[in-house]
């Protein structure tokens, strides 16, 4: 009897433990997909401090449902290969980039994910040509949309600036 009560009681620890990891590895990959959310959008930015632009093309999907919007011009709905063309541009011709992001928003919806944002990127604006530099700081809001294949990529990207009154 106590042989069997003893089974009992390690077969019921046994039980509860695994439902626990269980429930605890499901929390763990959610909040694995967030950190990898997270870590895209650090990885997208922090190219801009480091002038490493060869991940910006790593963490973006390259195929025909990419799209973009910048908060510079040129406005319009641009592909992959702009986008990444334009982002290389930019970073390059900013000196002493840096960003900040507050009030982040992640959403996931399966293998989707959606990451709304405010964003402040300031610098110095380099004209190489003339030697000259304009500080700049643009604040905006951010909206990314991620999907998972199978690593987390950027499909979308809207960038707005919000006028300084």
């Amino acid at each position: 009897m106590i042989c069997l009560h003893f089974f009992a009681k390690n077969q019921l620890r046994a039980n509860t433990t695994q439902n626990l990891k269980l429930h605890q590895d499901k929390q763990t990959s959610l909040l694995s997909d967030r950190e990898q959310i997270i870590d895209v959008i650090e990885i997208f930015f922090e190219s801009g401090k480091t002038k490493d632009l060869t991940k910006l093309k790593e963490i973006q999907l390259d195929d025909s449902s990419f799209s973009s919007f910048s908060d510079v011009p040129p406005y319009d709905l641009k592909d992959f290969a702009t986008t990444v063309m334009l982002e290389e541009l930019k970073f390059v011709s900013i000196s002493d980039y840096d960003y900040k992001i507050t009030n982040p928003k992640i959403s996931i919806f399966g293998d989707t994910a959606v990451a709304a944002f405010e964003l402040n990127q300031k610098g110095m604006l380099v004209d190489n040509k003339a030697f000259t530099g304009q500080h700049i700081s643009i604040n905006g809001r951010a909206t990314f949309v991620l999907v998972k294949k199978p690593t987390w990529k950027i499909v979308h990207i809207h960038l707005s600036k919000i006028k300084d009154y």
